[in-house]
């Protein structure tokens, strides 16, 4: 019946494939907690020591040293455990209210560890599905149409504003580096555990540490000529890249390294290369011209050359008025354009001087 009426009021209201989230885009990123996550997982360690490790396990214990997840976590496994008649397993609502509690109110440093923990075995994964107590929050005794479960969602306010969240952080784009819409892990695991404690509750659909596959308890049996629509809907959770790769990063404690989309021109610049020393265009740089005269001339007397003074000094005053420019072989003389200035009077007497030391 409640089915029925939400069709009647989505059949006049009309329903959009995707709506927009109305929450605040998510700016911060996950760099402490993938940090933490790491370091947890033991990422950077023996890798023989880390592969038996269940990482899995090893968050549970970390959320029992906290109190809070500790009081928190053993509200929702007591309250989703709890059986209520032989025909029914437990009062789903109230497991869907402890979840929602959990996750709302205890920091992602361990709720992320514990929905998110990367497994190498069996054991260990099925630890990973087991975190959220399927039996009771997740599984039932049919699978509902995919679309039928969304229009249910879409009834209760927050659980269609925690599915706009998820849609809008999580959707795969292929346009990022990520495959996330704004390249943002934290934004896309924050929205997938936002959806948790609802009717559309995501979670593993097998203990298979091979591959990461999450969805809801849904099918597309029965979509007729919604089939389509209902097929896009599914696979927004079970070949969703950039949940996949959110999921896969955090558990293997790496956050997203991003690079710029367009390069700068630094980015692509060619490598440098040093200078020629090239006459000064001001008085400042005639200390280090200074220099190079010094050396030129000295490496005349070095090489035993027998000339005379006049052509020594027309070779030094040669060097000193030329100026190569870097990366070719062309010669610019002071007179070749008007901001280059000439030696100065001080400067040619003294290389008139080294040369008379010299000889």
């Amino acid at each position: 019946m409640i089915l029925a009426n939400a069709f009647c009021l989505f059949f006049f209201l009309g329903e959009e494939f995707y709506e927009a989230s109305p929450y605040e885009p998510v700016t911060a990123r996950l760099s402490d907690i993938f940090r933490l996550a790491s370091i947890f997982s033991g990422t950077g360690a023996d890798p023989a020591v880390s592969a038996k490790s269940n990482h899995c396990l090893d968050a549970a214990k970390a959320c029992n040293l906290n109190d809070n997840c500790k009081k928190l976590r053993s509200s929702y496994i007591s309250i989703c455990n709890r059986q209520i008649s032989p025909t029914e397993r437990c009062n789903r609502r109230k497991c869907h209210k402890a979840l929602r509690q959990f996750f709302d109110r205890v920091p992602g440093e361990y709720t992320y560890r514990m929905l998110f923990c990367s497994c190498q075995d069996q054991a260990c994964a099925e630890r990973r599905r087991q975190t959220i107590l399927p039996s009771c929050s997740y599984e039932d005794k049919e699978k509902p149409n995919c679309l039928d479960l969304r229009t249910l969602c879409r009834i209760d306010h927050l659980c269609r504003s925690r599915l706009a969240d998820f849609h809008a952080n999580c959707r795969a784009s292929y346009q990022t580096l990520t495959s996330c819409p704004t390249d943002n892990y934290q934004a896309c695991l924050g929205s997938y555990a936002g959806m948790i404690g609802f009717e559309i509750t995501p979670n593993y659909v097998d203990s298979s540490p091979a591959g990461i596959v999450v969805s809801p308890w849904c099918s597309c049996r029965g979509s007729g000529n919604l089939e389509e629509e209902c097929e896009k809907f599914l696979r927004d959770f079970t070949e969703n890249p950039c949940l996949r790769n959110a999921i896969q990063a955090f558990g293997n404690g790496t956050d997203v390294n991003l690079s710029p989309k367009n390069p700068s021109f630094q980015a692509t610049q060619a490598p440098r290369v040093e200078k020629t020393p090239s006459l000064p265009d001001d008085l400042s740089d005639s200390t280090s011209l200074g220099t190079s005269v010094i050396t030129t001339c000295t490496s005349v007397q070095e090489q035993g050359l027998k000339t005379n003074s006049s052509k020594e000094l027309s070779m030094c005053f040669t060097e000193l008025t030329t100026n190569i420019i870097p990366g070719s072989n062309k010669v610019i003389r002071p007179n070749s354009g008007p901001r280059r200035a000439r030696p100065s009077a001080a400067l040619t007497a003294v290389s008139f001087l080294m040369l008379k030391l010299a000889l």
